[in-house]
C-alpha cells in the first residue's frame, strides 16, 4: 500500500513506549523484553494496524510483535492501537511494532524467539515469475520462518489473490507445512474467528472472495 510521506511519523514513534527502533538488537531476546512471558505471535504487514489492534486487545494472553517497513504505516498503527486499548482502559503491554524488510526477518528473529503464530494478511503477489521470490510465502522465506517458529506453530495467510493462493499451498507442502484448514470464501466458510483488515473489507465489497488457509510446522 502506497502512503505519503509524513513528517511527524519518525519523531512520534521515537517516544513511542512500545515501538521498537533497532529490532535487530534484540534476536534471541524478544520474550524478555515483553511485561509477561506469554506465547508470542507475529503479524508481518501490519499496515495501519487496525487487525493487530483488534487481536491483541482481544487476546491478552498472547504477546504480539507487528512489522512493517514502512515508518508511515508504523505511526498509523500505534495510534489505532492506542485508540483501541484506551477504549478498553487497558494499558499497551502485550504488543510492540518494529520496522523491518520482511525479506531480513531472520536478522531480527531467531531459535530462542519461539513464534507460535504468524499472521501473514493480503501480502504483495508478486505475480510476475522474476518477483515470486519476494513473496512473503515463498519457500526462500518459510524457511527464515522456520528458524524462529516454535513446534507445531501456524501461519493464518488471507488473500484475494488465486494464484498467490494456489502456489502458496505447493509451497507450504513442499516446506514441512501441513495445510491444517482451507477455504476459497472465508466469508462463507465455518471459520469465527475471523477478523477482518481493512483490504479485506475493501477487496469483499468489490465482490472478490477472500482465501484463507492455516499452515502448521509439521
Amino acid at each position: 500500500m502506497r502512503i505519503r510521506r509524513k513528517p511527524w511519523a519518525r519523531p512520534e514513534l521515537a517516544v513511542c513506549d512500545f515501538f521498537i527502533d533497532f529490532p535487530n538488537a534484540y534476536k534471541g531476546k524478544w520474550h524478555s523484553i515483553f511485561a509477561k512471558q506469554q506465547p508470542i505471535y507475529l503479524e508481518l504487514g501490519c499496515g495501519k494496524g487496525l487487525f493487530i489492534s483488534t487481536l491483541a486487545s482481544r487476546n491478552l494472553d498472547k504477546n504480539f510483535i507487528a512489522v512493517d517497513v514502512k515508518s508511515e504505516m508504523l505511526a498509523l498503527a500505534k495510534r489505532n492501537i492506542e485508540k483501541q486499548y484506551n477504549q478498553l482502559n487497558q494499558p499497551v503491554a502485550n504488543v510492540l511494532l518494529t520496522a523491518k524488510n520482511i525479506e531480513q526477518i531472520d536478522n531480527m528473529l531467531g531459535r530462542e524467539d519461539l513464534v507460535s503464530r504468524i499472521y501473514i494478511n493480503f501480502c504483495n503477489p508478486w505475480p510476475k515469475a522474476r518477483h515470486k521470490k519476494r513473496r512473503l510465502t515463498h519457500p526462500k522465506q518459510l524457511e527464515k520462518y522456520k528458524i524462529f517458529l516454535a513446534q507445531g506453530a501456524d501461519i493464518f495467510f488471507k488473500t484475494d489473490d488465486e494464484n498467490l493462493f494456489d502456489e502458496s499451498i505447493e509451497y507450504f507442502n513442499t516446506m514441512g507445512f501441513d495445510v491444517v484448514y482451507i477455504t476459497r470464501d472465508l466469508l462463507s466458510s465455518d471459520f469465527t474467528e475471523n477478523i477482518a483488515t481493512e483490504h479485506e473489507r475493501m477487496f469483499s465489497e468489490q465482490g472478490k472472495k477472500i482465501k484463507f488457509l492455516i499452515a502448521r510446522l509439521k
